[in-house]
């Protein structure tokens, strides 16, 4: 029996958000139940609108606004404007400290004099003054005119020009969909059937989307397990069962069901649970251990989450699930239950290697994450061959994502060898890398693995009656995990690497402190080709060869902005890293908002510091870290390409500088630099190889094709397929 209550109040408000989210995850705007009539002016309103911010409606979608009664088409144009114009930063007035910007921005040690000199005039003597002076040292940054805004948004706004229209403006389409159901129910079977690790933002989208379909067709599976508990959890309130076949998956349920951690990396309070529910997670637990009393292995690694969840099921009272009980017995310590990787840990540590290699055979996927291990210790040639011969017999049996992230890793072994370094990135983007003391691989193992891992992706991959790629999307790397990837728009997984046009590169960030003053700075390290020479721009250097700060802001209680200006073909570095630090206040996660992001324009286009029709991404701010390196920029023989790096530091508890955090940046920067990363260039390789035909930048026949692009270009035939940045987890094989 169900046990899911919506009010309508709460069913009302779903429908809003699920909206919203179909909006800004599809660039559709799905059909609602309103009246027909006449709205032709409103549909030009709306398309004008759309055009300052950036997006162009199609024409079927000015068509279905124009259709509807004046009243109707005014709502679903303020809906859709309020959701695209969030997307890209554009809901808040962007502010310069300095109202001309990127012009007249003084030099430092001038803005500085001149901001005490202020402060000295407002001293009521010169007596005053004179003792001010005599202290020896002053904090500049408590200076009345410092880090406060000297003029209103529309002073500013008067300072600047009209904002020139440029054909490499952004212009992303709009499109009309289906229903708001059919879209949500697409949108949701798409996050639930991805083969790779969500982002918290997919997973929260996912959380919404399962409440909104669980009365809707399924998914058959869900192949990430912390997508789904998320879908799981929506069966359960709706009176199905839940899809598990592991202890961890029911903890990872109970966990979703408490609005707690699915991936169980930080601790859930486990909520009181209805007794049906309660029966259901028991009942599913007793299925999996009685089928498998080996999966009490399991419980050791979340030893204490199952002490605590133990208190809520209360499993004393369900005496029909013995099995379900034995969990918590292991949990308490009341009965043993080696691991797996425990007993595989054991036989490498005795000495018993092929013992260790016939327990991998049994869970392909540890097997294949251990392979790097077991190649370097290997005895002899003999051990190497019977390693690579299980882990070819393995990859049919593993998740698609983890054979491309063996070749990855393969490549990078053969690549760089022993004289590389690793770089370590965890799940909240915090980094750190360390040189690599491993042995070697075994040539001829290396190369039978690669050569194994190549054949098991082309054999997963569809035949494309033709493949169309645009060139700019080759560096683009395959998103084999998207967990420590943030929310935002015109993000692309980390490692990947596009081409940049534009004269000019402009930074931002904007944040709204929510209860205590709050300075974010913002930043860019300059560093020659072998990051060796460097230097900075910063508040504290607001202007040099081909940059300018905008000015530094200190307190953000209704919102503030900073910007960086870089003119790539002015200054005398080769390497441009952007960076976010807070100096003082919240972490990124305490904030009320905060975002970063990038515009790349020409200086000819004058117009406001932000103009929205020129930011190509736009990216939160979150985590407990109080430092971000979203991006860096590389000049190379064929110009600029922005390299993805997604890195948060946690940085140190305050005073977070540029300049503080220069050697560790650098050499973060010099590990990711050297890493390579499988690109949609691999797979069409792999394709053309195997006789697919393959063209750069449109279709050459009337057939169907497949186009891999930023965007999908206008006249591909019927019944083609097309993969954009908005659904690049379908390029990964499950």
């Amino acid at each position: 029996m169900s046990v899911l209550r919506l009010s309508c109040a709460t069913m009302r408000l779903m429908s809003q958000q699920i909206f919203d989210l179909v909006v800004r995850r599809t660039w559709r705007v799905p059909l609602t139940e309103v009246s027909a009539g006449d709205a032709a002016s409103v549909a030009r309103r709306f398309d004008g609108v759309l055009l300052r911010s950036g997006f162009a409606a199609s024409g079927r979608l000015l068509g279905y606004v124009g259709s509807l009664a004046p009243q109707d088409a005014r709502l679903v144009a303020v809906r859709v404007l309020g959701v695209v114009r969030e997307a890209v930063g554009d809901h808040v007035q962007h502010t310069a400290y300095f109202e001309s910007f990127p012009d007249n921005v003084p030099d430092t040690l001038d803005f500085w004099v001149s901001c005490l000199r202020d402060a000295l005039r407002g001293t009521p003597s010169a007596e005053r003054a004179e003792e001010v002076l005599a202290r020896g040292a002053t904090n500049l940054l408590s200076l009345p005119r410092y880090g406060r805004y000297q003029h209103t948004y529309e002073e500013m706004v008067a300072a600047h020009d009209e904002l020139l229209p440029a054909l490499t403006d952004r212009r992303t389409v709009l499109d009309v969909g289906g229903t708001l159901d059919e879209e949500a129910h697409r949108l949701y079977l798409h996050l639930a059937g991805s083969t790779t690790p969500l982002s918290d933002d997919d997973l929260a989208a996912l959380t919404l989307l399962a409440g909104h379909c669980g009365s809707m067709e399924q998914p058959a599976a869900v192949p990430v397990r912390t997508a789904r508990a998320v879908v799981n959890a929506a069966h359960v309130l709706y009176g199905r069962e839940p899809q598990v076949d592991t202890v961890t998956d029911v903890l990872r349920l109970a966990c979703a069901l408490s609005g707690g951690d699915v991936t169980l990396e930080t601790p859930t309070r486990f909520r009181s649970l209805p007794r049906p529910v309660r029966r259901t997670l028991l009942g599913a637990l007793d299925r999996v251990v009685g089928d498998s009393p080996a999966r009490l292995g399991d419980v050791a690694r979340h030893r204490e989450a199952w002490k605590r969840l133990g208190e809520r099921l209360h499993p004393h009272e369900h005496p029909g699930t013995p099995s379900a009980a034995r969990v918590f017995a292991v949990a308490r310590g009341a009965e043993g239950a080696a691991s797996l990787a425990a007993r595989v840990e054991r036989s490498l540590a005795t000495g018993a290697r092929d013992e260790a290699l016939g327990l991998l055979t049994v869970a392909p996927g540890m097997l294949v994450r251990r392979v790097d291990h077991l190649l370097r210790t290997a005895a002899d040639d003999a051990e190497a061959a019977a390693v690579v011969a299980a882990v070819e017999k393995a990859l049919p049996d593993v998740a698609g994502r983890v054979v491309l992230g063996l070749r990855e890793h393969l490549g990078d072994r053969a690549r760089l060898g022993s004289a590389g370094r690793r770089l370590f990135v965890n799940r909240a983007g915090g980094g750190w890398s360390a040189p690599d003391t491993r042995a070697p691989l075994p040539d001829g193992a290396l190369a039978d693995l690669v050569g194994a891992c190549d054949a098991e992706v082309l054999r997963r991959l569809p035949r494309p009656g033709e493949l169309v790629v645009d060139p700019d999307l080759l560096g683009v790397a395959l998103p084999l995990s998207g967990r420590a990837r943030p929310g935002g728009v015109g993000l692309l997984p980390r490692g990947s690497r596009t081409p940049v046009t534009g004269d000019s590169l402009r930074f931002f960030v904007h944040w709204r402190q929510a209860s205590r003053d709050t300075d974010l700075d913002l930043s860019c390290l300059l560093l020659d080709r072998g990051l060796t020479t460097a230097e900075h721009v910063s508040w504290t250097r607001l202007r040099g060869e081909g940059f300018v700060h905008s000015g530094d802001l200190t307190e953000a209680p209704d919102g503030a902005t900073e910007l960086v200006d870089v003119r790539i073909s002015a200054i005398r570095r080769d390497v441009v890293v952007p960076q976010v630090h807070v100096y003082s206040g919240e972490t990124f996660d305490q904030l009320a908002e905060g975002f970063f992001g990038f515009m790349s324009r020409d200086r000819a286009q004058a117009g406001l510091p932000f103009e929205p029709a020129t930011v190509r991404m736009k990216s939160d701010l979150g985590g407990a870290g109080r430092v971000l390196i979203p991006m860096a920029f590389l000049r190379g023989p064929a110009g600029w390409e922005a390299l993805w790096l997604h890195l948060n530091p946690r940085g140190a508890s305050g005073l977070n500088t540029v300049e503080g955090h220069r050697v560790t940046t650098r050499t973060l920067l010099r590990d990711a630099i050297a890493r390579r990363h499988v690109t949609v260039r691999y797979l069409a390789d792999l394709l053309e190889t195997d006789g697919v035909p393959v063209h750069d930048g449109v279709p050459t026949g009337p057939g169907p094709v497949t186009y891999l692009g930023f965007a999908a270009p206008e006249g591909l035939p019927e019944g083609s397929r097309v993969v954009t940045p908005e659904n690049l987890l379908d390029l990964v094989p499950s």
